[in-house]
């Protein structure tokens, strides 16, 4: 068919707005001696955390039919918690995940110091346990509120399991922790991702479980040959088959080393949101009532962000869209988007009141070519507690959009310079034979068949997608743009990264790095930058189930630094995002040094406080009181 004079006049007019718009988003990078001069300020040591087990794998055993992508399924369950296990001020501690040989083991962050203690395995001794579950994570937390911490290990192939510190502060041992079910009778779920705050501001934690592949179906056991109820996802971007999401609701019984009681709140969630294939979820108060709203990040179907309309004992939910306009493709609009959302974190503009959301997605050059997202505020509080949506997505403009097959996403200051640097985990299937054609394929494929296993292609041991790309450390230039300084400070490995956490490791008040490799050798990336004065602070209250001067975390606790020159922003949740647990404490930059007004806003059973205190540089204490006082220690 001849083209008319009409028709090149519109393909002149969307070749010259591609055209433009292509100018528009893009950013000239920094030279050599820029890229220089920004690495000069950080610097790490690298430390291997667990080296190879014995009898290690690289692959796992699944069901009959899932045997053909079995390295697909294999791709997940590293992961790393740290904590202050011993009461030395920093978080000296680790849970560490190893795929290797399904271990989950508390050990010293720092392998190499004298002060460490042979690594202790948590096992469920006593409960249901075979070798068609397998440990996805491990969140540390004091889960009975008597002062010590606990552990919480999620699973593919069974619901959680609490193990509780019978041994209280100090160094773990064998017999220091006693296996609880989290809920009975127990449940086969497949859990990549838990969370823990207060969703519904009665001053208790509740649990946030992401899961993933269908409830009850057996994914890792090989004598399934008759399982009917696995599903792969039945769309590559809308996809709502997964296994339900979980709201637990807590109340301690104020008794130590016994499980709170739960109540199922799941059913605050919609449909879409319960049945999403979630890796990942943020929580976060931006609306001001110290009630967190929740970021979930799914894989296969849009995210949803969840504006938070909870009072105690009911948990609540606005679900909140962003609008499209006519230069935003819609893959790109928060809640309608079709990207691959494996991590979240949230970084502050100094102490801008909302802050920036960074997803992480899949970004591989000439694959499933998506971009992370950089959702930036455009609004206020207000706004976002009247049902609007006061964001913006400007990865592309911010230099964050490409990366790799990215997880884990975590910000933190670790030149204390009160600006947020974001590490990036990246990595999938390490092999030697490009399966990415493959993959593309299927990606194009009907969705009526991409959810059948028998129509995918084989992904299995020797193949590799996007194997070896390194992890990504984005710093923030003068221009506001950031630049990925991994290469230029050492860190450029190219490990498959799973999760990442962030402490103060070694009490020399910088903030330090766990990078969990998933079928390698775990890492610790200890800060040795010349950084400025910072202050490292646990915000605690009196533990109800404790000795008299007992102590817990209050996670949920939000921190406004009134600095001159540098105001910050933050808000303790240590388990946002996919597989990661940094350390319950806030980190603040303090350059000059001195003391520093800090305002503190938290909940407790009493309500929602505010109190002022002076921060000071160093690690410290302060205690979050009931009738609205703080005390700094």
């Amino acid at each position: 068919m001849p083209i008319n004079a009409r028709q090149l006049l519109v393909f002149g007019v969307i070749g010259a707005l591609c055209a433009a718009l292509g100018v528009m988003v893009a950013r000239p990078g920094l030279g050599r001696a820029e890229v220089d001069a920004l690495a000069a300020r950080y610097g790490f040591a690298t430390e291997t955390l667990n080296p190879v087990p014995s009898g290690a794998r690289t692959e796992r055993t699944v069901a009959p039919g899932l045997h053909g992508i079995r390295g697909w399924i294999s791709s997940v369950g590293a992961a790393a918690g740290l904590s202050d296990l011993r009461g030395q001020g920093h978080a000296g501690d680790l849970c560490l995940v190893d795929p290797r040989d399904d271990s989950v083991t508390l050990r010293p962050a720092r392998a190499s110091a004298a002060d460490g203690y042979a690594p202790v395995r948590l096992t469920p001794d006593g409960l249901p346990h075979d070798h068609t579950m397998a440990p996805m994570g491990c969140v540390p937390v004091d889960v009975d509120v008597d002062g010590d911490i606990d552990h919480i290990v999620h699973y593919w192939g069974r619901s959680p399991v609490v193990h509780l510190n019978t041994g209280g502060v100090g160094a773990p041992t064998a017999d220091g922790h006693r296996a609880v079910e989290l809920i009975n009778p127990m449940a086969v779920w497949h859990s990549g991702t838990f969370n823990v705050g207060d969703v519904d501001g009665d001053g208790h934690l509740d649990l946030l479980i992401g899961n993933y592949f269908p409830d009850g179906a057996r994914v890792l056991d090989p004598e399934a040959h008759d399982e009917t109820r696995m599903q792969m996802q039945n769309s590559m971007g809308l996809a709502r088959n997964a296994g339900l999401n979980r709201l637990l609701l807590g109340k301690p019984t104020g008794r130590p080393d016994e499980l709170p009681t739960y109540t199922d709140a799941s059913t605050a969630f919609s449909r879409d949101a319960a049945a999403s294939w979630t890796l990942a979820t943020g929580l976060q108060d931006m609306t001001g009532d110290g009630l967190p709203e929740i970021y979930q990040a799914n894989d296969f179907g849009p995210d949803q962000f969840m504006v938070n309309r909870s009072t105690p004992g009911n948990a609540k939910f606005e679900e909140v869209r962003g609008d499209r306009d006519w230069t935003t493709p819609k893959s790109t609009v928060l809640g309608r988007d079709s990207f691959k959302g494996m991590g979240v974190t949230f970084t502050y503009d100094g102490d801008a009141p909302l802050p920036t959301m960074v997803v992480s997605n899949i970004t591989t050059p000439f694959a499933l070519h998506e971009s992370n997202f950089a959702f930036t505020p455009t609004g206020s509080p207000a706004d976002l507690a009247g049902g609007e949506l006061p964001f913006d997505e400007r990865s592309e403009e911010l230099g964050l959009a490409r990366a790799g097959w990215c997880w884990d996403v975590r910000s933190g200051d670790f030149d204390n310079d009160g600006v947020d640097e974001i590490m990036q985990a990246n990595g999938f299937l390490k092999g030697d034979t490009d399966r990415w054609p493959l993959l593309q394929e299927l990606a194009m494929g009907n969705d009526d068949l991409v959810r059948h296993p028998a129509f995918w292609p084989n992904f299995r041991s020797g193949d590799d997608l996007s194997g070896h790309e390194p992890n990504r450390f984005w710093v923030r230039g003068p221009d506001g743009r950031y630049t990925d300084l991994a290469a230029a400070t050492g860190i450029a490995a190219g490990d498959n990264t799973r999760a990442i956490a962030h402490g103060d490791v070694d009490g020399d008040n910088k903030l330090d790095a766990v990078v969990a490799n998933q079928w390698e050798d775990s890492v610790l990336l200890r800060n040795t930058a010349a950084a400025g004065p910072a202050a490292d602070l646990r915000l605690v209250r009196p533990a109800p189930a404790g000795a008299d001067d007992a102590v817990t975390d209050v996670i949920g606790a939000q921190v406004r630094l009134h600095h001159p020159d540098h105001p910050q922003r933050t808000q303790l949740y240590p388990a946002n995002g996919h597989a990661g647990v940094s350390a319950a404490r806030v980190h603040l930059a303090l350059p000059g040094g001195g003391a520093t007004p800090a305002t503190i806003t938290w909940r407790d059973t009493a309500g929602l406080h505010e109190a002022t205190a002076d921060v000071r540089p160093g690690h410290g204490t302060i205690l979050l009181n009931s009738d609205g006082t703080v005390e700094v220690r």
